[in-house]
């Protein structure tokens, strides 16, 4: 079980995270993104230990990926 990339309890037709981020502009979904970030990262020696790392990791990686593409759109415009 991958409960990072793949948890149990977000198995669906719609992923969570795809319906929220097309609920709200690019900006605000950066913010999104980095508070869940700052969240793993805040409690990751209290709480989940290296898994919690991981989904810092995992946000992060996001973060970048929706800038990588916003910036590629704004060169092809």
């Amino acid at each position: 079980m991958d409960r990072v990339n793949k948890p149990t309890h977000y198995q669906g037709t719609i992923e969570a995270i795809d319906a929220i981020e097309s609920s709200m502009p690019l900006q605000q979904q950066m913010g999104y993104l980095k508070g869940n970030v700052m969240k793993y990262i805040i409690r990751w020696d209290r709480k989940n230990g290296l898994e919690d790392l991981e989904k810092a990791q995992w946000y992060l990686a996001r973060m970048i990926q929706k800038q990588k593409e916003h910036e590629n759109q704004k060169r092809t415009i």
